[in-house]
C-alpha cells in the first residue's frame, strides 16, 4: 500500500507550478517550520532515487519553510535569513535522530 504523502504546491514568480513535500514540522522560538523535499527529484549521480540521501552519498535538496496561519489556512513562507544556520542546525540533528531511530528499529527486527 502506497504511504500517504503530503505535497504542497507553490508558484514560483514565473507563475510555474511546483510541488513539495512536507516530511517533518518542528518549533523554534514560538514559530512553526516545515521542512521540504521536491518528491520528484533524484540525486545528482542520476539514479533517481528519490531519498533524502541515496546510497551514493548525494544529498535531495531541503527547504524549510516558516508557517504560518491566516484564518483556515497556514501560508509558506521563506524562513528568516538570520536564522537560518540554526534552522538548518536543526533539521540535520532531527534528519540524524530519525536515521538513529530507524538503525534501532532495523536491529530490533533481526538484522545484526
Amino acid at each position: 500500500m502506497e504511504e500517504d504523502r503530503d505535497l504542497v504546491v507553490f508558484s514560483d514568480d514565473e507563475g510555474n507550478e511546483f510541488e513539495l513535500e512536507i516530511v517533518d514540522y518542528f518549533d523554534y522560538e514560538d514559530q512553526e517550520y516545515a521542512v521540504l523535499i521536491d518528491p520528484e527529484a533524484g540525486c545528482s549521480c542520476g539514479c533517481e532515487c528519490g531519498d533524502e540521501e541515496c546510497d551514493e552519498g548525494h544529498d535531495t535538496e531541503v527547504y524549510i519553510m516558516k508557517i504560518v496561519v491566516n484564518g483556515e489556512y497556514e501560508e509558506f513562507l521563506p524562513a528568516d535569513e538570520d536564522k537560518m544556520s540554526v534552522l538548518e542546525k536543526i533539521v540535520e540533528e532531527r534528519f540524524e535522530s530519525f536515521d538513529d531511530e530507524e538503525d534501532d528499529e532495523d536491529d530490533e527486527d533481526g538484522e545484526k
